[in-house]
């Protein structure tokens, strides 16, 4: 099933460490970065889910690290039974999402395994195979979004209004299609810089109108400039 992606994942939970508090050498290497995604978080008796972010995410340690399932864009809704931007830029207990028993069990479930990793991964399995499968037309929607697409042709291709689009896309990504294009466009600059691209091409290639705009951009949704986070990455 190819609705995320399995991985350790070494984040915290908080709900609301703003970013404004830490200096860009901090939120550079620690913050995770808005990339689209909802992740399905474990630590030792607990469960949590974290939603789409808009900014970088400080996270908060915990003895023993996290493990986390994340979701590709726009799948997480239809696993977990709850919109994406009901959960925009938080991390919340699964108990509120899910029955409290059925979360107790599965966690203690997860707690007892020898691969965490594992269990928290069979269990997003069994969810999957237990719910209907996202609308295909979201992938088609990040997928165009992905390749520099502007949303109103995005809409036109897709046969979508633009009022439908952004009503699917809140309740699918957590965010209107604009602030998913921006984001997924964040993606790819990080992408190529990280690659050693000078970062007047990577303005270009991620489809910015140049380097001034890129590091607006950056600096906007990932709280640091390009080249602390290239540096610390």
């Amino acid at each position: 099933m190819a609705a995320f992606v399995r991985g350790s994942e070494g984040e915290g939970p908080t709900r609301d460490d703003p970013p404004a508090a830490r200096d860009a050498s901090v939120t550079a290497r620690d913050a995770v970065l808005p990339d689209g995604c909802m992740d399905l978080l474990w630590t030792r008796g607990r469960l949590l889910v974290a939603g789409p972010d808009t900014r970088p995410h400080i996270p908060d340690g915990v003895p023993g690290g996290w493990a986390g399932v994340r979701f590709h864009p726009g799948t997480a809704p239809a696993y977990l039974g709850v919109p994406a931007d009901e959960l925009r830029d938080q991390r919340v207990e699964l108990a509120e999402l899910w029955p409290a028993a059925e979360v107790r069990r599965l966690t203690a479930r997860i707690d007892a395994a020898a691969d965490p990793v594992g269990a928290l991964e069979e269990v997003a399995l069994l969810r999957a195979a237990e719910t209907e499968p996202p609308d295909p037309l979201l992938r088609d929607v990040v997928a165009a979004l992905d390749a520099g697409r502007p949303v109103a042709e995005t809409a036109d291709r897709l046969g979508l209004g633009a009022r439908r689009l952004h009503r699917l896309s809140l309740a699918a990504f957590g965010y209107g299609p604009k602030t998913l294009a921006r984001v997924l466009r964040l993606q790819r600059a990080l992408a190529l810089a990280r690659d050693g691209v000078p970062f007047a091409e990577t303005a270009l290639r991620a489809g910015f109108a140049d380097q001034a705009h890129l590091a607006r951009d950056v600096r906007e949704l990932a709280g640091a400039p390009l080249g602390e986070l290239v540096a610390h990455r």
